[in-house]
């Protein structure tokens, strides 16, 4: 048995039986080896920022791994931004990265690279393979550093002829980290803070905004009246009818600081401190009140569920003491096509258990609030705020969820990025409806450019933020990667069109003509 055959098996038999893949000539024996090994799904990818994406969107949805198979440095250069999202959303992922053969190193080839000086930029742990005798203990030791906890990106450098070499013997799977429990010191310490009667919040991040963590989270605001706030773009967010509501904090300072104001007491649970996206003139980049103690109940190592209820039992709060979201839909929207009227289409039509993947930018600001008494479902956000995310995102949580619908809320700016993820999406007849606000601007870079202080109005500067001349045609686009798609421009006609896309198996995609949004 070759390196890249115990590689795979070794991988199979850890539970990692999915790679999102676009290989190169260093790859080849990887590749003749997946049919050694029947177990391993591989997916192609037609750019290795789909690859990253999809394998960010596997994890989240599965919570465990799945691999990528990128093409030296600069494969791995392509997938950079969204190992970057993938990274700010703590998800594990295992990177597999071909090299040139370990002889061929020192002729310095044209597509030679530092290799890992470019993967320790969005990995925790970063390893090149040297012998095929050791290929099977460094992919264990790649799956146990992907899962954390927290969970991350672990890349494992694959020279050629370590693939090709014998001998190699796969292993058996082993027992992975878990994460270590809140200690007894510090649920009383929180559950104090929490009785003083002083204005509190607690922020949710992580692994605490699953569906068993807001459940204890709820009860702890029940018997605390703590407020109940959420990162502004969490990895993955359980919301719905039936589950205590998350007020996610704003993108904009101003708005973020209003929702802390007064805020004596904040307790970060899986989560940082928040700062400002971006540094501005004249502001401040923290936003934590003046006056305000920060308190930790867990960080990315511990147990936040286990810690939540814990607390929520220090407080004597009751099992069944959660205030919950209550069932409630929009009506079916009428007249014009706007941001708002497609996320009270989404309201009104969402079923149970939809996996919501949000990259619609500044047209999607309704879409949380339309959906809050919608069955209960997931959302996936733009964690490290690397637009090109949405439609591998999406990708990859339905390969992870075949048995539930996705929706991928996109900007139309921001689908050109990665659009090819839809040609995957048809070729694996993936139950993806993507919805592609047709703004035919860069409206968040219109906004940033006001935020900034910057002089406005210009025509070169203003023809930076336009997709126009020509626009864009996301019906011909898609139909081309073989995705049935249609455009509308009234609330009816786009309610119907979805109605009918997730009715029907396989990808949509709906060009919805909208309104800019600010």
């Amino acid at each position: 048995m070759n390196g890249a055959q115990a590689l795979i098996r070794t991988l199979v038999n850890s539970g990692v039986d999915v790679c999102f893949s676009n290989p190169g000539t260093s790859e080849m024996h990887f590749v003749a080896a997946l049919d050694s090994v029947p177990e391993m799904r591989a997916v192609l990818g037609l750019f290795e920022g789909v690859v990253t994406g999809a394998a960010d969107g596997y994890g989240r949805m599965a919570d465990r791994p799945a691999a990528t198979l990128l093409h030296v440095g600069s494969g791995l250069g392509n997938g950079f931004a969204n190992l970057h999202n993938a990274r700010r959303a703590h998800t594990p992922v295992v990177n597999i990265v071909g090299d040139h053969a370990t002889f061929h190193k020192k002729y310095d080839a044209p597509l030679d690279s530092d290799l890992e000086s470019i993967a320790r930029v969005v990995s925790g742990w970063v390893r090149t393979s040297s012998r095929s005798e050791d290929i099977a203990a460094d992919s264990l030791d790649a799956i146990a550093a992907s899962y954390g906890p927290p969970g991350q990106v672990a890349t494992l450098a694959l020279p050629a002829n370590v693939s090709w070499s014998e001998p190699a013997v796969p292993l058996g799977p082993r027992p992975f980290p878990s994460r270590t429990p809140v200690s007894d010191n510090t649920i009383d310490t929180i559950a104090q803070v929490l009785r003083s009667g002083k204005p509190t919040a607690l922020l949710l991040g992580g692994s605490a905004t699953r569906e068993r963590a807001l459940m204890a989270a709820g009860r702890v605001a029940s018997a605390s009246g703590t407020k109940l706030l959420g990162e502004t773009f969490p990895a993955r967010l359980t919301r719905g009818s039936g589950i205590p509501a998350v007020e996610r904090l704003a993108y904009l300072a101003e708005f973020t600081m209003a929702q802390l104001a007064g805020t004596q007491h904040l307790v970060l649970v899986d989560t940082r401190t928040p700062v400002t996206f971006f540094g501005y003139p004249g502001k401040t980049s923290d936003l934590i009140p003046d006056g305000c103690q920060v308190h930790v109940l867990a960080d990315g190592g511990d147990d936040a569920e286990l810690a939540l209820e814990h607390l929520a039992d220090a407080l004597g709060s009751p099992r069944d003491s959660a205030i919950v979201a209550t069932a409630s839909r929009p009506d079916r929207p009428t007249g014009a096509l706007t941001g708002e009227t497609v996320a009270a289409a989404l309201g009104a039509l969402m079923p149970e258990g939809m996996i919501i993947a949000d990259e619609a930018n500044t047209s999607g600001l309704w879409a949380p609030m339309a959906t809050a008494g919608a069955p209960p479902h997931d959302w996936l956000c733009l964690t490290g705020g690397a637009i090109g995310q949405g439609l591998p995102l999406a990708t990859g949580a339905a390969v992870a969820c075949p048995d539930r619908p996705v929706v991928c809320l996109e900007g139309d700016g921001s689908a050109m990025y990665t659009l090819q993820a839809l040609w995957t999406q048809a070729r694996e007849s993936l139950n993806v409806t993507t919805v592609v606000f047709a703004n035919h601007a860069y409206g968040i870079l219109e906004f940033e450019l006001r935020q900034v202080g910057a002089v406005t109005g210009g025509e070169q500067a203003s023809a930076l933020f336009d997709l126009t001349r020509p626009e864009l045609d996301f019906v011909s686009l898609a139909k081309g990667m073989g995705v049935p798609a249609s455009r509308s421009d009234t609330a009816e006609d786009f309610t119907l069109q979805l109605e009918r896309a997730l009715a029907e198996p396989g990808p949509h995609l709906i060009e919805a003509i909208v309104p800019r949004s600010i």
